[in-house]
């Protein structure tokens, strides 16, 4: 992950003598993007489904560099349905606040609509880390890393297994060291827990 954002920022500038003008190249850069989903979708089927479909809308707006497996995990809130969760790296060009946009429009697609924090969802997209560090931005509203990372056991387990290195700007705790250490607080974990 270091040597990916090392090569990145190496070739930060790349000139290119087209009549004389310099150009800039964004460097690619890379997320950790959390997947949820606990509705149906009349086109895409079941939750495991929508995140299947999800991972091919993702490669449109950048490279899904790894894919965790899916989990099932309980509810947070009101809601009654399991959901179906993963964890992706996405390597993109786009800064933290373009991608967010762009999330939230895959996740419209799916019928997703502003004010159902904790409600059952079709596709929930967050970005949980961000190669760069720490951002915050109100336009739209977004924190990285994100606030509630460290206490979410769907998140956690599956970014476990595929960026145990990751650091937490903050903390700087590893996942997998924020993962061990959450999982002495959780309960005897449910036998489907995990699913292929």
């Amino acid at each position: 992950m270091v040597a990916a954002r090392d090569a990145g920022w190496n070739n930060l500038f790349q000139l290119s003598h087209c009549r004389n003008i310099a150009r800039f190249a964004v460097p690619e850069t890379h997320y950790l993007i959390a997947l949820g989903s606990n509705r149906r979708h009349q086109r895409h089927g079941r939750p495991r489904q929508v995140l299947q479909q999800a991972l091919a809308d993702l490669a449109g707006i950048g490279t899904v560099a790894a894919q965790s497996r899916t989990m099932s995990s309980r509810p947070v809130g009101p809601s009654s349905r399991r959901y179906a969760n993963a964890a992706v790296i996405l390597t993109s060009r786009a800064g933290p606040a373009q991608l967010i946009a762009e999330l939230q429009a895959i996740e419209r697609a799916y019928g997703w609509r502003r004010g159902q924090h904790w409600s059952s969802r079709v596709l929930d997209l967050d970005i949980i880390l961000w190669s760069e560090g720490i951002f915050a931005g109100a336009n739209p509203p977004l924190v990285i890393p994100h606030p509630l990372m460290r206490e979410r056991r769907f998140v956690l387990q599956p970014a476990a297994e595929i960026a145990p290195h990751w650091r937490d700007p903050l903390s700087r705790l590893t996942i997998r060291q924020l993962h061990a250490r959450n999982r002495r607080n959780w309960r005897c974990p449910e036998k489907s827990d995990i699913v292929a």
